[in-house]
């Protein structure tokens, strides 16, 4: 059973259960595609959506007798917005017909990996064919299994004002530190140990979230897992259709990056409410936007 199917509202999915939905999938899907795969053969996804924007979706292969065969399946939430516009490269799994992203966004100081959902989409552009495919942006959207709501920090308009500041100031170090200027380097490093003093200072009389109200980093081994905090821009409700489990999607701004998190109700501790804080582990998703050199964008 797939971790992850408990965050689109299958909590108590048994496996006859599970079998039961692959079944009806198959038989009936709410969309189907097919494209080759990297080695020429013909691969087919198809999906079910069970909430507006989420679903299980199923991959493989048809037969000689034309009866489908299932890969493996994944539930799936979509964002509803460009994340980043950064350049992605698609890299293929080596055990099986699926794709990760990876993206060199400054925002976050590390590359983010993230699960391609969009892959026969790929498949039917140049990616196929192991030529140089541009993308025009990134949708990012997550699944948690667990999280809990924090308050909102209180900070003046001159507070906001001097950390997007700071943060202009941080990426185009950054950048001319990835060029190889010295100077940049120095000046990141310098920058990095007033912030670890101002830090050891402050948590002596303060809670750790009222100093550190953002962060995105790598969670367990597994590359696309990541633990994050972020402010909640938008959240709405979503009720699936098969087991009738209450979900929450929430628009998050996390390290200044916007995606969208899936959550059973069940698995967040509080109430989510835009302008609090949503602090969980999630499982990143998007789909990527390639550009044809005949088309535009995909």
């Amino acid at each position: 059973m797939h971790k992850y199917m408990r965050a689109i509202g299958f909590s108590r999915l048994r496996k006859r259960d599970l079998d039961r939905l692959l079944f009806e999938i198959r038989r009936n899907p709410d969309h189907h595609q097919t494209a080759l795969d990297s080695e020429g053969n013909e691969f087919v996804e198809l999906r079910r959506e069970l909430a507006p924007g989420m679903g299980l979706a199923m991959r493989g292969t048809y037969n000689d007798d034309g009866h489908f065969e299932m890969d493996y399946y994944f539930p799936y939430s979509c964002g509803r917005e460009i994340s980043t516009k950064v350049p992605a490269e698609v890299i293929r799994e080596s055990a099986r017909e699926c794709y990760l992203g990876l993206c060199d966004d400054l925002r976050l100081g590390i590359d983010l990996i993230f699960y391609i959902q969009d892959m026969l989409t790929i498949l039917e552009s140049e990616q196929r064919n192991k030529k140089i495919v541009d993308f025009g942006g990134t949708t990012l959207g997550a699944l948690s299994t667990e999280g809990k709501i924090l308050m909102p920090v209180f900070t003046t308009a001159k507070q906001v004002e001097n950390v997007q500041r700071f943060s202009e100031k941080h990426m185009e170090l950054l950048s001319a530190a990835k060029e190889g200027d010295h100077e940049a380097y120095e000046e990141l490093a310098m920058d990095d140990m007033d912030t670890y003093a101002m830090i050891s200072d402050r948590i002596e009389r303060e809670d750790l979230y009222s100093i550190i109200t953002s962060y995105f980093m790598p969670s367990g081994i597994e590359s696309d897992k990541y633990a994050v905090m972020g402010k909640i821009l938008d959240c709405r409700t979503e009720v699936n259709r098969h087991s009738a489990e209450t979900l929450f999607v929430m628009k998050i701004e996390c390290n200044e990056l916007i995606f969208d998190v899936c959550i059973n109700s069940m698995d967040l501790f509080g109430m989510p409410e835009v302008g609090r804080r949503f602090k969980g582990k999630v499982w990143m998703q998007g789909s990527v936007h390639p550009i044809s050199r005949n088309r535009g964008l995909i």
